[in-house]
């Protein structure tokens, strides 16, 4: 069936409420807007799917969740029946529709009958991972689009562990949701029926109290924050989404006393009203709290993205400004302060592990290295960190001590399964608190490190490339780089080229070694001056990755070097 078949099913069905119908006719009236809506189903990947809000099929709608929703229900299906009674937890951010989308969701299930834990309003994607755990669930269901603009909403499931479905897994689902051809069809429960079902159990405040109750074990100098937590001045903004529901509280109970909210971004909207993006890994996002900051004589900033997983910060600087600090400074400073406490109090362990992607900062391994803790790379996604954590459980080979991408996801504890910003709001906290103790704000605790281990720095760039031909774009960049390997970057020799789809290192004299991680659509190459440079296609947006690692003998030779580089990479995506 062509797209514009598929239209026309679409603009016939009288499932559509006339909203939706409205929607579409107008549509019609947009050709480029109708293809990129029907020319393919959204993707549903292992980070599950993420779109446009909008009719179609290349759209989040009810009909693309009931689809997915259908797929997972087919595959718990499969499962023996003590293993679907587990149920799904589900939860949903403050996105337009998110509610909606989670409640459709449970009623597909239920009419599997397939129980589900939704809970009674939004809640942080983090705690969905631990809910999955606490309530013994076989799988959960987290309704976000992350930091992506407004217009967009996501669908994302986890394994029983609390982690994002690992490849295996989320490849079996995958086939159960590409099986469902017409996501029209799918059938839902009642309202009526889903009232005398007894399927769905609504959750969330013993859930909140018992992960609650997790996150005081973040904490790893009690007294160090009973000491200085009257003292810290910190500014938190939530930006518009679901940090504020646990995350005051956290720093409450932690013994923080002295922490402001941002009164505008408190508030859930989901057209978040007072930023361009709601990502805090840009300096737009920090305006509020930069304002706020100012007047307070705040020490730190910290934001949280929508669903609560990542978490920026920007730091007082000597001049009294404030300064963002980028995903591997934060990541670096978590982990010297980790290590160094728990050296200091003598509860660092023997086979003590540290887990990081493949393009984050090579400054943790260094840090790492000082205190002989192994550094462990996984591919990009958390729920590689995840998997990892479950075979050190299993085989008790490691002890996790810290897991971190450079995309502004943090994990401390292990009670959760997914980056954590609110365990992270906590931690970092206590890291100023031992730098403002010292005299020292979290910029010059930064500055010791990097005099210490060296000047490290990196830059992700991502390129949008939207629609049929962006996809088309991008398969064609990596394509060609596989065919014609770059030899040098800059003038500066390749001396290794790693390719994770085809599982194999090959070295500037053709050597070859086989890499030991699921295939994985990436290309990394170092340099003969220790720089590394990757790309990759995004999971989860219309968009190209280039990553871009220096270390130099001071700030301005690896800002230099990031400038050369980025000029050299950048012509791959031109």
């Amino acid at each position: 069936m062509s797209w514009e078949q598929v239209y026309e099913q679409w603009i016939d069905s009288d499932k559509l409420d006339e909203n939706m119908r409205k929607k579409l006719q107008d549509l019609g009236k947009d050709p480029e807007l109708k293809k990129d809506a029907f020319y393919k189903p959204l993707e549903f990947g292992t980070a599950g799917m993420r779109g446009i809000l909008g009719p179609g099929v290349n759209r989040m709608n009810i009909f693309t969740v009931r689809q997915a929703t259908e797929g997972l229900a087919r595959f718990m299906d499969t499962q023996d029946p003590e293993t679907k009674r587990r149920g799904v937890a589900i939860a949903y951010d403050s996105r337009h529709m998110s509610p909606e989308f989670a409640m459709e969701a449970a009623k597909t299930l239920a009419k599997h009958d397939i129980p589900s834990f939704v809970f009674e309003s939004l809640r942080p994607t983090p705690e969905l991972s631990f809910a999955v755990r606490y309530e013994n669930a076989f799988t959960g269901i987290m309704i976000t689009a992350s930091h992506n603009p407004a217009e967009y909403n996501g669908y994302k499931v986890y394994g029983e562990d609390g982690g994002q479905m690992p490849p295996e897994d989320a490849d079996a689902l995958t086939k159960f949701v590409r099986n469902v051809e017409n996501p029209l069809e799918v059938e839902v429960l009642s309202d009526e029926e889903v009232e005398h079902s007894g399927l769905i159990t609504i959750i969330g405040a013993e859930v909140d109290a018992e992960y609650l109750k997790e996150i005081k074990s973040v904490t790893i100098n009690q007294a160090l924050i009973n000491e200085m937590g009257k003292e810290l001045k910190l500014v938190y903004t939530p930006l518009h989404g679901t940090g504020k529901m646990l995350g005051e509280k956290a720093l409450s109970q932690a013994g923080f006393e002295k922490f402001m909210l941002v009164p505008e971004q408190a508030i859930a909207d989901p057209n978040f009203s007072t930023v361009k993006s709601p990502n805090p890994e840009e300096h737009s996002a920090f305006e509020y709290a930069i304002k706020l900051g100012e007047q307070e004589g705040a020490d730190l900033l910290i934001a949280t993205d929508p669903d609560a997983d990542r978490l920026g910060a920007a730091v007082r600087l000597p001049d009294g400004r404030y300064q963002v600090l980028t995903g591997n400074q934060i990541g670096a400073l978590l982990i010297r302060y980790i290590l160094e406490a728990h050296k200091q109090a003598g509860t660092l362990p023997a086979n003590a592990v540290v887990l990081k992607s493949i393009v984050s900062s090579e400054l943790a391994t260094t840090i790492a290295a000082s205190y002989n803790v192994k550094m462990v790379d996984v591919l990009t996604g958390f729920k590689f960190i995840a998997e990892k954590i479950q075979q050190y459980e299993t085989d008790h080979s490691q002890t996790f001590m810290f897991g971190f991408e450079e995309s502004y996801g943090y994990l401390i504890k292990s009670f959760v399964r997914d980056k954590d910003a609110i365990q992270t709001l906590v931690l970092l906290a206590e890291v100023a608190a031992y730098y403002k103790k010292q005299g020292k704000t979290l910029y010059d605790g930064l500055q010791d490190i990097f005099a210490e281990y060296g000047y490290y720095a990196e830059k992700t760039i991502s390129v949008t490339l939207s629609g049929a031909e962006g996809a088309e774009r991008i398969k064609t960049i990596m394509e060609n780089l596989r065919n014609e390997a770059p030899k040098a970057f800059a003038d500066v020799a390749v001396t290794l080229t790693e390719d994770f789809k085809a599982a194999k290192a090959i070295a500037a004299d053709g050597s070859e070694k086989a890499i030991e991680m699921p295939a994985s659509d990436v290309l990394k190459y170092t340099l003969a001056d220790e720089t590394w440079l990757a790309i990759r296609p995004s999971g989860t947006e219309p968009k190209i990755k280039l990553y871009i690692g220096v270390k130099g003998d001071s700030h301005d030779t690896a800002a230099e070097k990031i400038a050369t580089y980025e000029e050299a990479i950048r012509k791959i995506a031109e």
